[in-house]
């Protein structure tokens, strides 16, 4: 499963002489990305007289190109208006939004966009090199494993409601139990549908992130005339090119922030149906934890942005790699791109690396080529884009609530998934307004399905023994890194109280 150089050269000369088709692509692709709902699946599928009428190359080329600037896009209005693309992105708003509040929109933007595409190079080019023994990581990662590696999501819920830790519990509280809405895992037994076939098959996720985020925002928007505070409307107004250039300075001063944040996003990727939102969240706990000011977490800051830009996107070419390596697809993108290839008769699993070395090295390069590209195209555009914020809330807002209703519609075709769209719409205006925090909502919706599924499965196979949990050595590892997580914030935070009470 070792690549020559010369298979290497050839497959960027391939993606060279497709560039028009890769821009093409990555412009699609941050498009949609941007708007939630309209994710990287839903565009192949409905372009897939397109890529399955072309050659398999090129089809290739333009889903790779597509899916990974959907990743980037995402950040963008969750930056701008607090409104996450996709579930990868929401992690984003916490710091996000909060520089864009402050005037530092344009930095913001850069910010995501370096750490996305620096992210996406180092973990598509160690994918390069490194695949036949990173992709042996989706062997050991089964049910146990993953129930502590979801723990460390949930976990989240404590570091973003530190200001009101009973509220942000009862919040996450709130979203573990929306999230046990339908058919159970093991005997389908219907919980709490109310008997709405629309919700067997559990909460729709895309309801529930447009509800919580983009309608309850666009009604908080209507409560003043500015997205921005008094200063940052004057800072956004005298913004140039050189705010720009202090975006990339900022970025790259934090060059190994980004590089192991975007680790973390290539692991979890690399394990089938672990996903973007996971490692974004994840990305952020850790960035937190590993902090010297985690107090500033939530208030603006880079490192909050660049830690879930850069897992977002890391995870991009971990969500391949079992698709290629075993034939198992990571996430809905790769399933629908397993139908493509089958089509065009390409076998994948490890005879795709014997068969035809090039097409399986040549996904990675083609992000690297693609992520490249977005780079250069998106850095010059970043100081126009955040002038969306100026545009006064009376428009905005019901800009917002009409392109986010299309895109809770879009996954599904259902009317059904509109009402209840708006429904979360007024539980989360409801939660701002009160004071909880609609992202530890996101986080139980998101992760508690997940774990339960996990938990159950590894529950049934040992034949209901709890002790199934602590009887693996990755799992033991995870669960020592776990305590560790949760107990050096505290045992800091005393050490700080310490000193304070010993200088004065």
């Amino acid at each position: 499963m070792h690549i020559s150089m010369s298979i290497l050269a050839d497959q960027f000369a391939l993606n060279f002489s497709y560039l028009w088709l890769i821009v093409i692509g990555t412009t699609i692709g941050i498009i949609i990305g941007a708007m939630p709902g309209f994710g990287a699946a839903n565009t192949i599928i409905l372009l897939l007289p397109f890529t399955l009428a072309v050659h398999v190359d090129v089809a290739l080329i333009f889903m790779i190109s597509l899916f990974v600037a959907s990743h980037m896009g995402g950040g963008i209005t969750s930056i701008l208006l607090n409104i996450p693309g996709n579930g990868g992105a929401a992690a984003t708003c916490l710091d996000g939004y909060p520089m864009a509040r402050k005037g530092l929109g344009q930095q913001a933007l850069v910010l995501s966009f370096v750490s996305s595409t620096v992210g996406g190079m180092v973990t598509a080019g160690l994918s390069i090199f490194l695949l036949p023994y990173i992709s042996r990581l989706a062997y050991y990662m089964h049910s146990v494993e993953m129930v502590v590696v979801l723990l460390f999501g949930i976990t989240l819920i404590a570091s973003v409601a530190s200001d009101n830790m009973l509220k942000g519990l009862i919040a996450g509280f709130l979203g573990l139990l929306i999230g046990a809405i339908g058919a159970d895992h093991i005997y389908s037994t219907p919980r709490a549908t109310f008997g709405f076939i629309e919700l067997y098959d559990g909460v729709p996720l895309i309801a529930v992130l447009i509800g919580v985020f983009a309608i309850s925002e666009a009604l908080t928007m209507m409560e003043s005339s500015s997205v921005l505070s008094d200063k940052g409307r004057e800072l956004m107004k005298q913004a140039g090119w050189k705010e720009t250039w202090e975006g990339v300075q900022m970025a790259f001063a934090r060059t190994w922030h980004m590089i192991w944040t975007s680790l973390v996003g290539l692991v979890i990727g690399i394990i089938p149906g672990a996903g973007a939102s996971i490692a974004a969240f994840v990305a952020y706990q850790q960035s937190r934890l590993f902090s010297k000011t985690p107090e500033k977490y939530g208030t603006g800051i880079p490192e909050g942005v660049i830690a879930p830009e850069s897992a977002n996107n890391g995870c991009s070419s971990g969500d391949l790699i079992p698709l290629l390596v075993i034939g198992v697809p990571g996430g809905t993108t790769a399933a629908v791109m397993l139908i493509v290839l089958t089509y065009h008769g390409v076998q994948l699993g490890p005879r795709l690396f014997i068969q035809n070395p090039g097409m399986g090295y040549g996904v990675f390069v083609t992000m690297m080529v693609a992520y490249a590209v977005m780079l250069f195209t998106t850095l010059p555009l970043t100081r126009y884009v955040s002038r969306l914020v100026l545009i006064p809330t009376t428009v905005l807002a019901p800009i917002i609530i009409a392109f986010t209703l299309v895109g809770a519609f879009a996954p599904r075709g259902y009317m059904f998934d509109l009402w209840l769209t708006l429904v979360f719409g007024v539980i989360g205006y409801l939660c701002r307004r009160t004071g909880y925090n609609v992202v530890a909502v996101l986080i139980g919706v998101i992760l508690g399905p997940m774990l339960e599924a996990n938990v159950m499965r590894a529950l049934r196979i040992s034949g209901d023994d709890p002790l199934v949990f602590f009887s693996s050595p990755v799992g033991n590892v995870l669960w020592v890194a776990l305590a560790c997580s949760l107990l050096i914030p505290s045992f800091a935070k005393w050490r700080r109280n310490r000193a304070a009470l010993a200088s004065a």
